[in-house]
């Protein structure tokens, strides 16, 4: 049995869609980040980050419980102990390492920023307004980096390695915020026909259901009109 520490953040939806993908038991531990939950020490013994998500796998290596923090090496862990979502193929699996690697180092926290300054920071109605320069640079780099993204799935079902992998799952739930970053997906063709056929596969539609009436900003436009899952819409 494995224990994820979950909130509904990109970064947690990532490890519940692998945990969904590979069917392994899994127990739902939600940490209310509104709340401050994650600083609470006995977090802290599980994610000395205090961030989420984390994992507490009861059957580690040698059958001892093994705590993980850091969503990437989470997915590699699970990818390393189910034997699954990864290619076999050396070359194959370092173009996954690669990918994985560019959505925790630059789309994810990129992206972080824009929902940051797009949705989060406050004016000040009293001083110099620096904001708009900053929700300029981050609305910026948000479309270069779908600009990237967009060019590697030209011609590609899956957005490394052949196949579908972690790096699949881990970039995800960062575009299903697209709204949010103020990009619009009909910009990039390439990642609007991946975002569909990822929303459509089962593990994946069970981790927005989850999430469906809880994280403002998910929009019925954002992961139902295009794949008619009405389903999922907003109650």
């Amino acid at each position: 049995m494995i224990d994820l520490y979950f909130d509904h953040t990109p970064n947690g939806q990532k490890v519940h869609i692998m945990l969904e993908e590979c069917g392994l038991p899994y127990n739902l531990v939600v940490v209310n980040i509104d709340k401050g939950e994650q600083f609470a020490p006995e977090f802290l013994e599980i994610s000395p980050n205090n961030k989420v998500p984390a994992i507490v796998d009861r059957e580690g290596p040698g059958g001892q419980p093994l705590s993980m923090f850091e969503s990437g090496a989470i997915l590699q862990y699970l990818a390393e102990k189910t034997g699954r979502f990864v290619p076999a193929d050396p070359a194959k699996r370092w173009d996954v390492t690669q990918w994985l690697f560019w959505q925790m180092g630059g789309f994810g926290p990129m992206l972080g920023q824009a929902h940051h300054f797009l949705a989060y920071a406050p004016m000040n109605p009293n001083g110099p307004q620096v904001l708009p320069y900053a929700q300029d640079r981050y609305r910026n780099e948000a479309a270069r980096l779908y600009g990237v993204l967009d060019r590697k799935l030209d011609g590609e079902e899956h957005v490394a390695g052949g196949m579908y992998s972690i790096a699949d799952m881990a970039i995800f739930p960062w575009c299903r915020l697209h709204e949010r970053q103020r990009q619009d997906l009909d910009d990039f063709p390439n990642v609007k026909r991946w975002y569909e056929a990822m929303a459509r596969r089962p593990a994946v539609a069970r981790d927005i259901e989850a999430s469906a009436d809880v994280v403002t900003g998910f929009t019925p436009e954002s992961w139902a009109v295009s794949f008619g899952a009405e389903q999922y819409r907003r109650r």
